[in-house]
């Protein structure tokens, strides 16, 4: 209801007592005007709300950060009585909206929003209530809409890092165990070739065959980059606009950034995901950069393990890894902790803190610590 059908109801009893106490036919005209006006415009809403269905969808299913798209919305009605027009609430990328559609009498009507993504996630976006009223402006009815709403998934856009070097010896060479034969475990035989090396000739089945026969052994996986991200929610960001989500692009993108790099070099490269859903992203080819960009945009930053933990559980793999980057926005005693005791069992470790106060006087005695045990520290300021 509104206040036109309030001022309508009570001319309709002024004019209704008038024309009783007076008996005047023009109040008994303007007292059945009123009433078929009112019967009229709550039948037509009431067929309106039944009667009317929308159909909406984004002309594409995924963009990168910063890209556009467009909300395609449709309203179709079969109302045989003309109402006026629906209008439509809104859910955007930056905040709720609300637009009017009139799909005429017995018709359609077709409308275009061009959406700007800004931030990286999953975005619902399109109309979530429709707001239905008569020719007269009387009655209001509101239904919502049951079906999900078309989802935008917006991708993280990556941009240029150093390539991360692999722990070596002070000679230059690999770290042992990292590449080269693993002598621990032979795999088969082949017949001796000259310049093999007689250590590796197996004694007992060359006797047995009359020729000398060696050892091969298995060449293990070259070393892999793994790259540690804090998927709990950002710290800071207070007092800037949209802080928190500029943080989380920023995480994202610079573990899209290092993961390109090193791939980009045939590097294998691992980065587990410790989020509310906990996945994990591994390949060596850069072709598959387009499933890490859907991995991190899906990560809601919130609930799973905390980071500290994170640093804790990862150090079991790094016989293998001879480089681990760190990303969070977090940055104490802990954490210095977990990524010390990193560095010291064997790989090179690069720390990249996302945070506004880079620099800040707070962050000096960690970064101090870190540096102590060879620990590369980088900031990366959100755009």
């Amino acid at each position: 209801m509104t206040g036109r059908l309030y001022a309508a109801l009570g001319v309709l009893i002024m004019t209704g007592m008038s024309a009783l106490s007076l008996g005047g036919p023009v109040f008994y005209l303007i007292a059945w005007v009123l009433i078929f006006m009112i019967i009229y415009s709550g039948v037509s809403v009431l067929l309106a709300r039944q009667l009317t269905a929308i159909t909406q969808g984004m002309d594409s299913l995924q963009v990168e950060r910063g890209g556009k798209a467009r909300l395609i919305v449709g309203l179709a009605t079969r109302n045989p009585l003309p109402a006026g027009p629906v209008s439509l609430g809104l859910s955007l990328p930056d905040g709720k909206s609300e637009v009017q559609l009139y799909p005429g009498f017995l018709g359609e009507k077709t409308a275009d929003f061009n959406l700007l993504f800004n931030h990286v996630g999953v975005w619902p976006c399109g109309a979530q209530a429709m707001k239905f009223t008569d020719i007269f402006g009387l009655f209001n009815l509101k239904k919502t809409i049951k079906t999900s709403l078309p989802q935008m998934l917006v991708l993280p856009r990556g941009f240029e890092v150093q390539p991360m070097p692999f722990a070596q010896m002070d000679d230059g060479r690999a770290l042992p165990n990292r590449t080269g034969e693993d002598v621990t475990s032979p795999e088969d035989t082949r017949p001796y070739r000259q310049g093999d090396p007689f250590k590796r000739i197996h004694w007992k089945l060359s006797s047995r065959t009359r020729e000398l026969v060696v050892r091969r052994f298995e060449v293990p996986a070259p070393p892999d980059t793994l790259i540690l991200m804090d998927c709990t929610e950002p710290v800071g960001g207070e007092g800037k606009q949209d802080g928190r989500l500029r943080l989380r692009d920023t995480l994202c993108e610079t573990a899209l950034a290092v993961a390109a790099m090193q791939m980009a070099g045939e590097h294998p490269v691992r980065l587990p995901l410790y989020g509310a859903t906990q996945t994990e992203f591994q390949s060596d080819r850069s072709g598959a950069l387009h499933l890490l960009k859907a991995e991190l945009a899906y990560q809601l930053f919130r609930g799973g393990e905390p980071f500290e933990r994170v640093l804790n559980l990862e150090l079991r793999r790094m016989r293998r890894t001879g480089a681990t980057v760190v990303i969070t926005t977090r940055l104490d005693a802990s954490i210095v902790e977990g990524v010390n005791n990193i560095r010291a069992s064997g790989p090179n470790v690069r720390f990249y803190l996302i945070t506004f106060d880079a620099g800040h006087e707070r962050y000096t005695p960690y970064i101090q610590r870190l540096q102590q045990h060879m620990v590369e520290v980088n900031y990366v300021t959100p755009a």
